[in-house]
Parts: C-alpha cells; sequence; structure tokens
C-alpha cells in the first residue's frame, strides 16, 4: 500500500449555514451507518469529524456519553449550540489514550488524506476491545463530478486533481490498513448510493469544492463554477431537472483486538 502524502488540507473552508443548507442529506442518510454503530447508554462515544453535530446530538439522545471532534471551528461553533460536548481537533493528531468504547464517524474520513495516522490515533484513542465504525466516500465516489472539474480547470490550464482533497480507498485497502494497526475486519463494503441534491450540483461545489476552485483567481471561480454545472447538467441531472450525485460509500466495523 501507498500513503498519501498530502496530510490535510489547509484551503477547505466550511461555512456551518452553507453546510446545513446544502449538505444536510449528508446526516440524514447515515441511519445505516448509526445502527452499525448500535451505542449503548453509559458507553463513552467519539464523533471523529462531527461536522456540525447532527449525527452526535441523535447518538448522545441514545443515552451514550458522546465526544464532537472536528477541524472545523464554525462547525464546533454549531454543534456547541446544540448543547453538545465539541472540540476543535486534527483527526490526523488525536490525543486521546484508552478514553473510548467506540470511535464513530460519517463522511469524513474522506478529508483526511494520511489514513495511517487516522487509524493509528482511533487505536490509541479506543479502550481495549473497542470498535470503530465510520462511513466514508470509497473508491468511485462523485466520480462524475470529478471529471468535470479536471475537465473545466485542464482547459484553463490548472489540472483539476492536482487539488484532489479526498482519499477514496477501496475495502481491500482500507482493510489492510486497519489490520495493520491491530484491528479485526468485521464488515467492510462499497455501497452505491445516488444521492438526490437540494438543489443544482452549484450548491454542492460551493459547499465542498474549495480545493480545486482555489487554484484560480477569485474573479474566474464563479465563471468556472457556473461552466461545471454546465457541463454536469448533461451527466447527473434526470429527466425530471433533479440532481443527483455519483455517491460511492465505504462503510465497515473493525474491532480493536484484545
Amino acid at each position: 500500500m501507498t500513503s498519501p502524502s498530502r496530510r490535510q488540507d489547509p484551503a477547505q473552508a466550511w461555512d456551518a449555514n452553507v453546510y446545513a443548507t446544502n449538505a444536510r442529506f449528508v446526516a440524514d442518510l447515515a441511519g445505516a451507518v448509526v445502527d452499525l454503530l448500535a451505542p449503548q447508554a453509559g458507553e463513552r462515544i467519539l464523533d471523529l469529524g462531527c461536522g456540525d453535530g447532527a449525527l452526535t446530538q441523535k447518538i448522545a439522545a441514545q443515552g451514550a456519553d458522546v465526544l464532537g471532534v472536528d477541524a472545523s471551528d464554525d462547525l464546533i461553533r454549531a454543534a456547541r449550540a446544540l448543547g453538545l460536548n465539541a472540540e476543535v481537533a486534527n483527526g490526523h493528531q488525536l490525543a486521546f489514550d484508552q478514553e473510548f468504547d467506540a470511535v464513530f464517524s460519517n463522511a469524513a474520513l474522506h478529508w483526511m488524506p494520511d489514513p495511517d495516522a487516522v487509524i493509528e490515533g482511533v487505536r490509541r484513542a479506543l479502550k481495549p476491545g473497542g470498535r470503530f465504525i465510520a462511513e466514508f466516500g470509497g473508491l468511485g465516489n462523485v466520480a462524475k463530478i470529478i471529471a468535470a472539474i479536471d475537465e473545466e480547470l485542464t482547459g484553463r490550464g490548472h489540472p483539476g486533481l492536482a487539488g484532489h482533497p479526498w482519499y477514496f480507498p477501496s475495502p481491500q485497502e482500507y482493510a489492510e490498513r486497519l489490520q495493520t494497526h491491530g484491528f479485526v475486519v468485521e464488515q467492510i463494503g462499497l455501497i452505491d448510493r445516488p444521492t438526490r441534491l437540494p438543489g443544482d450540483v452549484g450548491g454542492w461545489l460551493d459547499t465542498f469544492a474549495d480545493a480545486f476552485l482555489r487554484v484560480l483567481d477569485p474573479g474566474a471561480r464563479r465563471e468556472a463554477r457556473d461552466k461545471i454545472v454546465d457541463l454536469l447538467g448533461a451527466r447527473i441531472r434526470d429527466a425530471d431537472g433533479v440532481w443527483w450525485a455519483d455517491y460511492v460509500r465505504l462503510r465497515f466495523r473493525a474491532v480493536l483486538a484484545s
């Protein structure tokens, strides 16, 4: 296996209001992975990459003692506004030591491009026998959207994939990484999940595509963004005018060997 060289994408900016408007589906579609977590009353659980706390709140409502962590100050403020225990933390540098019965993560691990650092931090954070349950972008995730971004930016002299901020592994690759760090993988697989967007793909680009579009001068970003929307109109918009992101998720359950 090769380790991605990027540690974190500092250009990705998160706005809690924009996220709530354009990406609420991220939490709304996470019921299956929360069920896989099966939180129990009294358990201590770490929500890694908790965002604005929508799922953290659901887990806490089942009686677990949950700490949410995220790299975004703005999203952590939104989580705290819900009354949640949440703090800013870099997922590559978790500082916990055998504190949690489970670590949970939804739609966040693909933003952490050094997976071995993340998994090792999770290993340290878990009590012996603790479980790691997560869902995130897997191999092939948003491939049509990425291709359109690359097409537009390459035409402007900026190969789009040079700013690719995500890590989308195969189940085999990620399972091997988990096993290397002492986990027993009980379940792992890809899930094709075309996802209806709340509007056109422009809102999705506004929320998630900073790392690609930042290579352009500010004056050119809006023009490029709108041209990407035009390209994708024929690729991910159906006959009824509904836009569907070509999501592929990787979901797993792993247990730390005692």
